[in-house]
């Protein structure tokens, strides 16, 4: 049982921390740089107070958080965490109505002493924190293409609509013909021959057809168009950058696997139909990679926003929502897999076709799936066993 709660309101430059006795008393409250030597002051005049502390933080891992975190567990000390939304609202119990870090330092440190529903704070082993870096970094990269390959379509639509309605640009090839023909009368001058080889020495796959699908876009189109030199050019530099970007997403996907492949868990993991290797290590980054966290599948289905809870009131009862608060980028994982595994995954298959015939729509059966998924994930990383489909039973005729 701590004797002393210490709760920090975390800021980029400075955090602010307060630590409160059993009856709520403040013992010490002080700002302080993020610098190691000023942090480890504070953890060191902390402990003074009493030995058995517990640290309460409003910032679960990375950012301006990073430093103190890794400090408090070089130094054994235990975590615990509360959202920025519960310290808000925890705010308006206390009295005053202002607004300050110090008050928010109070109200995070007192929320810890009263709460026994606070899970410890786990920011996961060396291969978590990795998977998390690389993961998202890889989303926002993704997310950037998605953003360029719209401008490019954008683009291409103002002056050669023709080209831009037969080129599917989520695949390479369309984007690489781009970076060398854009404009109508360049293509047709080319010819399919010509475009079909300069493809082919890019190692475009189906290259003739690609090449044949742009000069009979360029034959229905002999009107250039005000301003089309300079689109053109700009549509090369956009596709020049979306080949970019999917460079830096294989590399980054070697990265991800790599690391992955070094996690204890990554074979049972990878064994479940679906969760291939980029699901699975932003499982891990979600889940820090330790699964004692959560207590039982039901608190990580929840975390991961799979489990409605209730919303009664006087006479309504059994009224179920979706919660608002949940792990995103969990969500993604077991939702993405859910879908994945419909193409190999006979057990999937017949719970989705089970849930469709109850009456529910494709996303509420894909979320159901998902959801039975998280309790098959959860019992074999408890029992360390990968997946195993059941045999196939034939009725006797």
């Amino acid at each position: 049982m701590p004797q002393i709660w210490a709760g920090v309101d975390i800021g980029k430059e400075h955090h602010h921390c307060v630590v409160v006795d059993e009856r709520g008393e403040r013992l010490l409250s002080r700002r302080v740089f993020n610098d190691e030597s000023a942090l480890l002051e504070l953890i060191a005049d902390v402990l003074a107070l009493s030995e058995d502390a517990l640290w309460a933080v409003d910032i679960n891992h990375g950012g301006a958080a990073a430093l103190l975190i890794g400090l408090l567990l070089s130094h054994d000390q235990p975590m615990v965490y509360i959202t920025g939304l519960a310290v808000h609202q925890a705010s308006a119990a206390y009295r005053g109505q202002g607004k300050t870090d110090e008050k928010d330092a109070f109200v995070i440190a007192d929320q810890a002493r009263m709460r026994q529903d606070l899970g410890p704070l786990r920011p996961g082993d060396e291969i978590a924190v990795d998977l998390r870096t690389l993961t998202a970094r890889r989303l926002d990269l993704v997310n950037d293409r998605t953003r360029q390959t719209n401008r490019l379509r954008a683009q291409l639509l103002e002056f050669f609509p023709a080209l831009e309605r037969v080129l599917n640009l989520s695949k390479k090839g369309p984007v690489v013909l781009l970076t060398g023909y854009q404009v109508p009368a360049a293509i047709r001058r080319s010819g399919a021959r010509r475009i079909g080889t300069w493809l082919k020495n890019r190692r475009v796959k189906n290259a003739v057809a690609l090449a044949e699908t742009a000069v009979e876009a360029a034959r229905a189109q002999h009107t250039a168009l005000p301003g089309e030199t300079l689109a053109a050019a700009m549509v090369a530099r956009i596709a020049k950058g979306v080949l970019a970007l999917d460079e830096e997403i294989a590399e980054l996907d070697a990265l991800i696997g790599a690391r992955f492949n070094d996690h204890r868990h990554a074979t049972v993991i990878r064994s479940l139909p679906g969760m291939g290797t980029l699901l699975g290590a932003e499982f891990i980054a979600a889940t820090g990679g330790d699964l004692e966290a959560f207590g039982t599948a039901d608190r990580l289905a929840s975390f991961a926003g799979l489990s409605p809870v209730p919303r009664d009131s006087g006479r309504v009862s059994g009224n179920m929502r979706r919660p608002r608060r949940y792990h995103r980028g969990l969500l993604r994982a077991f939702y993405l897999s859910a879908m994945a595994s419909l193409r190999t995954c006979s057990a999937s298959q017949a719970y989705y076709g089970r849930k469709r015939n109850e009456g529910k729509g494709h996303k509420q059966a894909l979320l159901a799936l998902a959801r039975r998924r998280a309790n098959v994930l959860w019992a074999m990383l408890r029992d360390g066993e990968c997946y195993e489909a059941l045999p196939t039973v034939t009725a006797a005729a």
